[in-house]
């Protein structure tokens, strides 16, 4: 009896280690929406100002907290005309005509169809200045969404650790359970 107890405890003792190594190293989630395309695009010299800046992602992004911002050459001016729109996977802005010749940068931040929120830059450069005037720093639209780009999106580790924690301790109690069950 001694023998089956403990082929039953070494049984649930290694079926927790297994469960434990598979949460553990187990990667992050990479599901996340991915910039497919932009208007104007990544490092594009262009000539005149666009009618607004569009950006196209793999897959659909939620229509809360997104933001597109176009800044000028300063890296403060805001070049938006008017709020942002999301359709399906397509998030674009009106566009001021653009000011003075350089580099201007887009900035966004969206909401992935899985909720975890994906941001960054695209620079372009204007290369003959254009008609447009930097607005005022009050004029600036306030884009749609609750927070400036920044982050990197990807989930943090404290959950897996915490899962990885939760298992063990449960195959070591059901392990302890089956040899009391059986003494």
């Amino acid at each position: 009896m001694t023998s089956r107890l403990s082929f039953r405890v070494r049984i649930a003792a290694a079926l927790a280690a297994a469960c434990c190594a598979v949460l553990l190293g187990a990667p992050a989630a990479d599901a996340h929406s991915v910039l497919v395309s932009s208007t104007p695009a990544k490092d594009a010299a262009i000539t005149t100002s666009p009618a607004e800046a569009a950006l196209v992602f793999n897959e659909q992004v939620e229509n809360q907290f997104t933001e597109l911002a176009v800044l000028g050459p300063d890296g403060t001016s805001h070049w938006e005309a008017g709020p942002v729109s999301v359709v399906d996977a397509r998030v674009s802005a009106p566009l001021r005509p653009l000011g003075p010749a350089g580099v201007y940068t887009i900035r966004y931040r969206v909401t992935s169809a899985d909720g975890h929120p994906v941001s960054g830059s695209i620079p372009f450069r204007l290369t003959v200045a254009g008609p447009g005037a930097a607005p005022p720093a009050a004029a600036v639209p306030v884009a749609a969404g609750a927070a400036g780009p920044g982050g990197d999106g990807s989930m943090p580790l404290w959950p897996w650790i915490t899962g990885g924690a939760v298992l063990l301790g449960t195959g070591f109690a059901v392990a302890r359970r089956l040899a009391r069950a059986n003494a």
